[in-house]
């Protein structure tokens, strides 16, 4: 049995969308032009809107748009197509730059750019997109250059500015590719493209805050915040620029009089409720994640402490994984705890290790906050490249609650899929970074903050254990860090049960534990359809060190859940928290909110993800 590449999926599935486009081709002919009226002429509109939306930050500057007028040597000329007048160009800039939170910058940015366009007139709309990105790109090419000069003298401050520049490159990669994304789209596809530029650019952000983080408190991490904030007020502007293009775009349809495309979250497939599986993944993907008889599992190495596999360690079995593999790489790994450290690295695309149960197969560690290692240091396992897949596998870190900081497993793959896997720790045990990710039938244990992170991440039909940790402290299940609110990322947690572990029952009432607090300004976590145990305070939710960050700008939502605790009338009155309805509990279910071009509409019965039907 071998395993679908996604990009070969893709290639399918793109085969099958250009059929369908040719049934819409006066549609699509008619969108190019009446995109740029809509620009033009509507994001005055939605960003008047935007007043009862996400509220900006709080250290926010915001100014009256100025008027920035082109150079007197761009001639304006007629449209032709997708082209835009000079005039109507800067219009255009005026508009969006409307919408982001910084509009000096925005405006400063694009005026420069197509100041310096000796083609002004040719330009369309995602020149200006194009040009907002690659502003991003310039900026922390000399920012980073600037940093590099500080002088970093203790071991965590080295180790700091080396996890700094391996995340530097994360961001300037993914810029690359999202520049390349906005030079390919035009109206037709941006409904698929979006998705991708969303989740490039929302961990492009993730990576700078990340960077900053990882600096102990002081004179130096605050030059540094101080240095790399520019790039980061570039990288929230593009990503508010891309959502009133998508907005516009979404509203075509509607104008046009044709009906709206379905996003589609779940398949029926006729299965049980525990046994369904996301539509983006291929059927051989489902045959593999549900498979229980590994007689039939075919992988491509078999891992075994006892010698009876090709290798010991997992480690071994990566670093002998063909370099440009294409297809699905399969890793069994037997029955054994495996003390190791494990990379899964950027280059190491489409691997799934399949391992002989999650209390079976273990991989740990016990680096830890305690022993003054970073936070990013300390995972025992690293997923960095795409298209990750683990079933049946255990994850762990065993420094106790004394290590403080300890983190089991580290994911930063997009697209990643865990399912029948467990992840034991106490504080920070899953730290979910960046990106796309889906955990169904898994066991997270832990005290603070024991899943945090700033991906966009679902876990469906999961147990929560919450455990005993040190005297005095508070648990809390999640910590999300989205930092801007234009990013798509939060942390979802539905059909899940939230209880006490065996080690916290007899004294539950000893430690106060909540659903999470808010570890960055925009901090997203939504809990849904979930049974909430009375180990969880009934006012639910915690603040971040006691003060008042974050809780006017957070968004914590809650909808259908029950158990003993999952009542929300005792529910802390922050302005962030919200008792979501229906309609909106649905944009947090598989299909809308990890939605992107590996997600595609088929003709089998579907359904958006609620169990409530």
């Amino acid at each position: 049995m071998v395993f679908q590449d996604f990009d070969q999926i893709q290639q399918r599935r793109k085969a099958e969308r250009q059929r369908k486009f040719r049934k819409r081709l006066l549609i699509a002919s008619l969108t190019s032009v009446i995109l740029i009226a809509l620009i033009a002429a509507g994001v005055f509109a939605l960003a008047a809107a935007k007043k009862t939306g996400p509220e900006p930050s709080t250290t926010n500057n915001h100014h009256k748009a100025a008027t920035h007028p082109i150079p007197a040597n761009a001639t304006p000329s007629p449209d032709k197509g997708d082209n835009l007048s000079s005039s109507r160009l800067q219009k255009l800039i005026n508009s969006v730059c409307n919408g982001t939170l910084y509009k000096d910058s925005c405006l400063k940015t694009l005026n420069k750019t197509v100041g310096d366009n000796q083609n002004v007139t040719s330009a369309q709309p995602k020149f200006l997109l194009s040009s907002a990105i690659s502003a991003i790109d310039e900026e922390i090419n000399k920012a980073f250059d600037k940093v590099l000069t500080f002088n970093f003298q203790t071991p965590e401050e080295k180790d700091a500015i080396e996890d700094c520049k391996a995340l530097v490159a994360d961001a300037k990669e993914e810029l690359e590719e999202s520049i390349n994304n906005v030079n390919e789209f035009d109206a037709r596809n941006f409904s698929t493209v979006a998705p991708e530029l969303n989740n490039w650019l929302s961990a492009v952000m993730s990576y700078q805050v990340t960077c900053t983080d990882g600096f102990p408190e002081g004179k130096l991490k605050t030059d540094i915040e101080k240095t790399l904030n520019s790039s980061q007020l570039l990288t929230s502007n593009s990503l508010a620029i891309l959502k009133q293009f998508s907005t516009l775009v979404s509203s075509l349809p509607k104008v046009l009089g044709s009906p709206p495309r379905h996003l589609l979250g779940w398949e029926s497939h006729s299965l049980s409720k525990n046994e369904k599986l996301p539509d983006w993944m291929s059927h051989e993907d489902r045959r593999i994640l549900k498979a229980v008889d590994r007689s039939n599992l075919n992988p491509n190495v078999t891992v075994a402490k006892d010698g009876s596999g090709q290798f010991k360690t997992i480690s071994e079995a990566l670093k002998a994984m063909p370099k440009n593999y294409t297809g699905r790489y399969i890793i069994y790994v037997k029955e054994g705890i495996y003390d190791e450290l494990v990379t899964v690295d950027k280059k190491m695309v489409n691997v799934t290790m399949v391992g002989d149960g999650s209390k079976k197969t273990i991989v740990t560690g016990n680096k830890n906050g305690a022993a003054r290692v970073p936070t990013f240091r300390t995972a025992s396992f690293v997923a960095l490249g795409s298209g990750f897949m683990a079933q049946a596998m255990g994850f762990r870190n065993t420094a106790g609650p004394e290590g403080h900081q300890a983190v089991a497993i580290r994911v930063q793959s997009d697209r990643s899929v865990f399912v029948n896997c467990r992840f034991e720790g106490y504080q920070d045990t899953l730290y979910v970074q960046t990106h796309r990710q889906f955990y169904r039938g898994c066991v997270i244990t832990g005290t603070i903050d024991f899943i945090f992170g700033d991906a966009a991440a679902i876990f469906q039909n999961c147990q929560i254990f919450i455990r005993k940790g040190l005297n005095g402290q508070k648990n809390t299940v999640t910590a999300q860090g989205r930092s801007d609110p234009f990013e798509t990322t939060g942390i979802v947690l539905q059909n899940c049960t939230i209880t006490a572990d065996d080690d916290l029952k007899p004294i539950k009432k000893d430690f106060k534990s909540y659903l999470g607090r808010p570890w960055k300004l925009h901090s997203r976590t939504v809990i849904m359809e979930s049974t909430i145990g009375d180990v969880i305070e009934p006012a639910g939710w915690l603040k971040w060190q006691d003060n008042d960050f974050a809780l006017d700008t957070l968004y914590y939502a809650e909808f259908n859940n029950d158990g003993a605790s999952g009542d929300t009338k005792s529910r802390v009155n922050w302005p962030g928290v919200k008792f979501i309805k229906r309609e909106e509990a649905l944009k947090y279910t598989v299909g809308p909110f990890l939605q992107g071009a590996w997600i595609n509409a088929t003709d089998a019965p579907v359904k958006y993800g609620l169990y409530d039907v």
